[in-house]
């Protein structure tokens, strides 16, 4: 494996139980990004807002609230601590090394392959290539199987005077020692909408510029203006329909980001306007493995065009989480030990960590018409006011959204509370091809949110009883 990321992490793991004799090559530290710059620090940083804002209308469950002033110097070694705890655990590199990988940690890791080569993406059987190596840092390794999983990182959009300002992403946000003061956000995708949030409830001006007519495009539109309210109550000020034109130092060193006619100071920009792969200095070109627009272009069984070469993740401009870079790891280990065992991924599961929770799998009721016909296709509702649950929590701001084309389930949406928990019913009932109906015949456990899933099937097949009703009465 080149990368040792949560695609990497996976393979190197799931490889030796297979037999199979195993390197795991990285440039930096094990853990790649979702322990260093993502998933961790994001939710752990969220995990402190979350209380510091709980603690602030604590009048709201009878409790009295606290007028709070957050060190967030406090927040971030936190945050380091969290991490610095998983990497001397689960992502040890002992831990895989125990396994039976070899791990080595080299700045430059560089394909090397002669000999068979591909014309664009091989649709045989992989067989291996004994010509395959990789090079790092002047040691050759050679191989029959090479696994590229090296991962993603912010992309950086074409802003005049952007780079000579100064910039923070994902990457660079958690090395500071605490938050700054003001931060303009560029993007409104779920990277910027989590981290906005949690800055704001950690007492920072937080300021959003989206480009697009609306945040979380890839979302449920109802759903994702909730989230937007939610925002703006909070405090952040959400500017969408706005481009980021360019951007100039004002003398105290403050930021000024340049909109048209308007434009936008802070202490810091924090740019979360997508992702790019991580594809340069591999050495792809010349080993004969094509790359795309998007990453490195594999076939349904994540094959390259190079014979013996496979890639994982990010790189591959999939869908770009955690979770799905894993899952095609593991796959990719099955294809090339076992030819064939591993077909594509079903719809995957997502979730934008904020308060509360956006979950979604499959299609919006809009995709959903365009693909099966207005008449085929209904949207199930329930809103989290009638929740028992939430009601209790003090958590009535959501919503589950079940889309149906001819009863069966091709879409689902959650804003609740542990929505990304709540997610999982759902992708597995889209995934089996159930009918919504299925969900009301097993018993949920009251009081949940996933109850109030099971009262929404529950409705769904009493609306579709009401509709045969002349039945009971022949049966008399």
């Amino acid at each position: 494996m080149v990368g040792l990321g949560s695609a990497g992490m996976t393979a190197a793991q799931a490889a030796p139980r297979f037999g199979l004799r195993t390197a795991g090559v990285e440039r930096a530290r094990v853990g790649g990004d979702c322990l260093w710059t993502g998933c961790v620090p994001s939710k752990a940083l969220i995990a402190s807002a979350r209380l510091a804002h709980q603690m602030r209308h604590a009048d709201r469950l009878g409790l009295e609230r606290v007028d709070l002033r957050v060190d967030t110097a406090r927040v971030w070694a936190r945050v380091r601590a969290v991490q610095e705890d998983i990497a001397a655990t689960s992502d040890s590199p002992q831990r895989f090394r125990e396994a039976g990988a070899e791990i080595l940690v080299g700045d430059a890791a560089r394909l090397v392959a002669g000999g068979r080569r591909g014309r664009g993406v091989s649709r045989r059987l992989a067989r291996p290539d004994a010509s395959l190596a990789v090079e790092v840092d002047g040691r050759l390794l050679r191989a029959r199987h090479v696994l590229i999983c090296t991962g993603s990182r912010p992309a950086t959009p074409p802003v005049e005077g952007l780079e000579e300002a100064g910039f923070l992403t994902s990457e660079t946000l958690f090395t500071l020692e605490r938050a700054p003061r003001s931060v303009v956000v560029l993007g409104g995708g779920p990277i910027a909408v989590e981290m906005a949030q949690a800055l704001a409830r950690l007492g920072v001006e937080v300021t959003v510029l989206e480009r697009g007519d609306a945040i979380l495009s890839r979302d449920e539109p109802e759903l994702t203006a909730r989230v937007a309210a939610r925002l703006e109550a909070e405090g952040v000020a959400l500017h969408t329909a706005t481009a980021a034109e360019r951007v100039t130092l004002d003398g105290d060193g403050a930021k000024r980001v340049h909109a048209g006619e308007r434009s936008f100071v802070a202490q810091e920009l924090l740019v979360a306007a997508g992702r790019a792969p991580n594809v340069e200095g591999l050495g792809l070109e010349d080993a004969g493995v094509a790359v795309g627009p998007k990453g490195i272009v594999v076939d349904d069984r994540l094959r390259t065009s190079r014979r013996g070469v496979w890639a994982a993740g990010d790189v591959t401009g999939g869908p770009l989480f955690t979770h799905a870079a894993g899952f095609d790891a593991a796959r990719a280990v099955r294809n090339l030990a076992f030819p064939g065992a591993g077909g594509p991924a079903d719809e995957v599961p997502w979730t934008t960590f904020t308060d509360p929770e956006l979950a979604h799998v499959g299609l919006t009721a809009a995709q959903a018409r365009d693909r099966h016909g207005d008449d085929d296709v209904e949207v199930h509702r329930m809103e989290l006011a009638d929740s028992d649950r939430a009601r209790a929590e003090d958590a009535t701001d959501g919503a589950i959204v079940v889309v149906t084309a001819k009863g069966r389930i091709v879409g689902a949406h959650v804003l609740a509370p542990a929505a990304g928990e709540l997610i999982h019913e759902l992708a597995l009932a889209l995934r089996k091809g159930l009918d919504l109906r299925e969900l009301a015949g097993m018993v949920h456990v009251y009081p949940t949110y996933a109850v109030d899933l099971q009262r929404l099937a529950g409705e769904a097949a009493y609306a579709r009883g009401e509709k045969v009703r002349f039945l009971t009465r022949l049966a008399r």
